[in-house]
């Protein structure tokens, strides 16, 4: 195989506030510690926005060009991070997560319009729609008990402000300690719009 034909798992993301991190680790104490959880890394948290999967090297710096195309077209927003939540639901759940609220419609928009540039590279669109969240915690199975998790979707919090102004790209890698992220470029919103004025 060529090195250019070399696969990477990538996806596109927001960086979030660093008081997401220490909300986490205040809800750590919602879960007994006899429970196999995966807790995310402060500096692994992050807002997906579309997961890409592997990605072929030689592809990245077109595919760059076309999101660089959407991100500067659309301005800089703001929304709030709070409550929490799971998937796929109380009795059985497998990811924890932090909702994220308010005129996500910006965010949907970039959401949309990089599914249709994507597509273009081959990559399938996916199937239900976008919901955004913070994933925080991995419940791992089987366990001997199943996790209770009604403290944790219980628990409130003050709403984190959460300014959103650039989408990263980023690769991910598995080893032996965990997941690691590398960023490949950050995006900084409406950059073609400021040019204009």
């Amino acid at each position: 195989m060529k090195l250019e034909d070399k696969l990477i798992r990538t996806f596109l993301s927001v960086p979030v506030p660093i008081q997401v991190g220490s909300k986490k680790n205040m809800l750590y104490s919602t879960l007994d510690e006899k429970f196999q959880v995966n807790w995310v890394k402060n500096n692994n948290l992050h807002l997906t926005i579309k997961f890409l999967d592997f990605t072929k090297e030689s592809a990245i710096p077109e595919l760059l060009i076309e999101i660089e195309k959407i991100t500067s077209k659309i301005k800089p927003f703001n929304l709030s991070i709070e409550r929490t939540g799971c998937f796929p639901n109380k009795e059985k759940a497998k990811i924890l997560w932090l909702g994220v609220t308010g005129l996500l419609d910006p965010l949907i928009d970039l959401f949309n319009n990089f599914e249709i540039v994507l597509q273009g590279f081959g990559f399938p669109k996916e199937e239900m729609n976008y919901n955004p969240h913070i994933t925080i915690a991995r419940i791992k199975y089987p366990q001997k008990l199943t996790p209770d998790v009604s403290l944790f979707l219980n628990s409130n919090f003050d709403p984190i402000k959460f300014p959103i102004d650039r989408v990263q790209f980023l690769s991910s890698e598995l080893i032996s300690t965990g997941v690691v992220y590398t960023l490949i470029k950050s995006f900084p919103l409406g950059e073609s719009l400021t040019k204009e004025k």
